[in-house]
């Protein structure tokens, strides 16, 4: 299984490439690695990369650990929490995305991140 990086001066955790949007999944990968200036809506860390794309497999709502592409901002998406359009049970990026890759792994330092943040995402 395909593995990402993300890299953040408050931590940096692994996500698996899932099997699904396959287009998206290509384009993102091709990109790397990028760095960027990260935005924090709720508890979504969101940036802008330089990758365009379509809604393939678009989910309006997204889990926790969850990690999508974003066509309308052409970003990348870490959900950790929350965010401004969620409902409580409910985590709902600002409109659908293409969900490519997912992590296990403890979230919780991206709530030190700011806006103008550095975040950097390599392939493992």
């Amino acid at each position: 299984m395909e593995k990402i990086k993300i890299i953040t001066e408050f931590g940096q955790f692994e996500a698996e490439i899932l099997n699904k949007n396959p287009k998206t999944v290509a384009s993102i990968l091709e990109s790397l690695p990028f760095e960027a200036e990260a935005g924090r809506w709720g508890d979504e860390i969101y940036f802008e990369i330089p990758v365009i794309g379509e809604l393939e497999e678009e989910q309006e709502v997204v889990g926790v650990g969850d990690l999508a592409f974003w066509p309308e901002g052409s970003a990348f998406c870490i959900f950790f929490g929350l965010t401004p359009n969620s409902e409580p049970d409910k985590i709902k990026p600002a409109s659908a995305v293409n969900v490519f890759a997912r992590t296990k792994d403890n979230l919780n330092f991206l709530k030190e991140m700011k806006d103008g943040d550095k975040i950097k995402v390599v392939r493992v």
